[in-house]
């Protein structure tokens, strides 16, 4: 009797962790389908960018469309490999990688200036608690409001050092950046209509 009861708890456990293991949301566009989709005990991804919001008064929907624009919800997303030989796949062309497309050095930062030594890029919870750290970071330095999505975002894109020399990127970058406001705007009026 002892001996069914822990199989089935094994069993139990075992859904569990694997109903944990996140897949990319299927409709990235709408961000009360994404909650929906990442809505468990243990990986509650609206819990998670609401506590980060708290944390950091970085607006939920700017999280998101930083977390969507970086890696379309990917937890393992990485930028191309460069080719050697022009065809052979080599490195990866930066050191990014996750939700967030954190590279290692500021993932350092972030780790040592939070204390979450135990954080993963692979993680949800993480990577959107390391965006809500680095905008808030930046608002604090550059006086960006920390709802201004289009300049958070050219500052997270370029970094803190190009950013505070000046540096707004090409027209490529900047369409990014205007791609991710306007999908902050968007998930901010998605918001307010979830679950009506």
């Amino acid at each position: 009797m002892r001996r069914s009861s822990f199989s089935k708890i094994v069993a139990v456990g075992a859904l569990l962790a694997l109903s944990a293991c996140a897949t990319a949301p299927s409709h990235i566009n709408n961000v009360c389908a994404v909650f929906d989709q990442n809505d468990g005990w243990f990986d509650n991804w609206q819990s998670a960018a609401e506590r980060t919001q708290q944390k950091y008064g970085v607006p939920v929907p700017v999280l998101m469309a930083t977390v969507r624009k970086e890696s379309g919800f990917k937890s393992n997303a990485r930028p191309p490999r460069t080719k050697l030989l022009g065809f052979i796949p080599w490195t990866h062309v930066s050191s990014a990688t996750g939700f967030s497309q954190a590279l290692d050095g500021t993932w350092s930062q972030y780790q040592s200036e939070t204390g979450n030594w135990a954080a993963r890029r692979t993680k949800f919870a993480d990577a959107v608690d390391f965006v809500g750290w680095y905008h808030s970071k930046t608002a604090d330095t550059y006086g960006v409001a920390r709802n201004d999505t289009y300049n958070l975002y050219l500052a997270y894109y370029l970094g803190w050092t190009a950013y505070g020399r000046g540096n707004r990127g090409d027209a490529g970058v900047q369409g990014y950046a205007r791609a991710t406001e306007k999908m902050a705007r968007d998930y901010a009026q998605q918001l307010s209509q979830c679950g009506n």
